[in-house]
């Protein structure tokens, strides 16, 4: 008999059937199972007529059911919020609404679930731990109060740290900087940055010693200054044309086809789960598009989609960390200019971005004609 605390969540199509035969509802929201002959797809707790076997396909989300071309069921409804995430967000409110960091048996017995089983759970649906998701809901608190108290020890502890230990490391690795700069607005802080035109409007580069910080693009100079300015509001900032003009420059080559790839150092901060998701963008070739599903799956966390979706929204340093190759799933065409589609930087952007990849892959796939030899007259 399968038991979901004692399986992992790679779950084989045996398993699988099993589930659906039982119609355990512990299951749902870990697979959908799609019938071939009827071209509809249910939770395993559907209480439906099972189909044969022959005729049963199983997949990890309704997103990836729905683009294999198969409908969602009126009885069971499969792409409604899963249980299991709804108890997750059950989880994260009482998480965010604690002034301190509860612990996971806490958290459990708010949501009648045992501290194992919510640890697994939760870290499917959200990508992280409840520890983690909690230590940054603290940093937040802290950000907060950073701003609104006369000192880094009074923000300390209305933030809920019970001492100074460990929390100069941990907000480091948070803010970039440390809290007394951070609360000063980033006082103390240099970033330089240049704004010139591209072929998707006007761009904005941004910088620090250690590498490049920000990538906008908008229509406005000064709604780019606004944005790189909002999170810093004390730091000091250089415009400095000439000294990012060559950065400035490999950029606009991108955006106009001429140079395929970006090899530019970059200074990124964010969370563990942030960065393995920026560097799994990085990983997708030019020219090619994966889902959010897809992406979740290739830094091992495949039913993290939703959070995979607010990191790749919250990416600094767009088209050289390229969130634009992320898109939807069951959409045939991604550059189709009729289809709506999430992007920082506008929907019609992200469009133009991925036409012109797949148009300069396609040109350098065509086999090139031979050149005639010179002839002696």
């Amino acid at each position: 008999m399968l038991t979901p605390d004692r399986i992992s969540n790679d779950l084989s199509d045996a398993q699988r059937w099993e589930a659906a035969l039982s119609r355990d509802a512990r299951y749902d929201g870990r697979f959908v199972m799609a019938v071939r002959s009827t071209g509809i797809y249910c939770r395993p707790s559907c209480p439906a007529r099972k189909p044969r076997r022959e005729n049963a396909a199983f997949y990890d989300t309704p997103y990836d059911a729905e683009a294999a071309g198969y409908r969602a069921c009126k009885r069971c409804r499969p792409n409604a919020l899963s249980a299991d995430a709804e108890v997750v967000e059950r989880a994260c409110q009482y998480i965010r609404e604690r002034d301190y960091s509860p612990t996971l048996a806490e958290i459990g017995a708010h949501v009648g679930l045992s501290p194992f089983y919510l640890q697994r759970i939760f870290k499917r649906v959200m990508g992280v731990s409840p520890k983690q998701y909690a230590d940054s809901c603290r940093v937040q608190r802290f950000k907060l109060q950073l701003r609104a108290r006369d000192t880094v020890t009074d923000a300390l502890y209305e933030a809920g740290y019970s001492s100074s230990s460990n929390v100069y490391e941990r907000a480091v690795a948070h803010l970039g900087m440390t809290p007394g700069t951070y609360r000063k607005g980033g006082a103390g802080m240099e970033i330089a940055y240049t704004i010139c035109d591209s072929p998707l409007g006007r761009l904005l580069v941004g910088a620090t010693d250690a590498g490049i910080c920000a990538v906008y693009l908008n229509d406005s100079d000064a709604d780019l200054e606004q944005a790189l300015r909002r999170e810093y509001p004390a730091a000091t900032f250089r415009r400095v044309d000439e000294e990012l003009y060559d950065w400035a420059q490999d950029i606009i080559a991108y955006l106009s086809g001429w140079q395929p790839h970006l090899d530019l150092p970059l200074d990124l901060r964010g969370t563990a789960f942030q960065l393995r998701v920026w560097q799994a963008l990085r990983e997708i070739p030019y020219g090619e598009t994966w889902t959010y599903s897809e992406l979740a799956r290739h830094i091992g966390q495949p039913t993290a989609a939703r959070a995979v979706g607010q990191a790749c929204a919250t990416n600094p340093t767009a088209l050289i960390v390229p969130c634009h190759r992320v898109v939807n799933a069951g959409v045939p065409d991604p550059t189709d200019a009729t289809r709506r589609t999430g992007y920082r930087w506008g929907a019609d952007r992200k469009r133009a971005l991925l036409k012109m990849e797949r148009e300069r892959k396609a040109a350098e796939s065509q086999p090139q004609l031979p050149q005639p030899n010179p002839v002696s007259i």
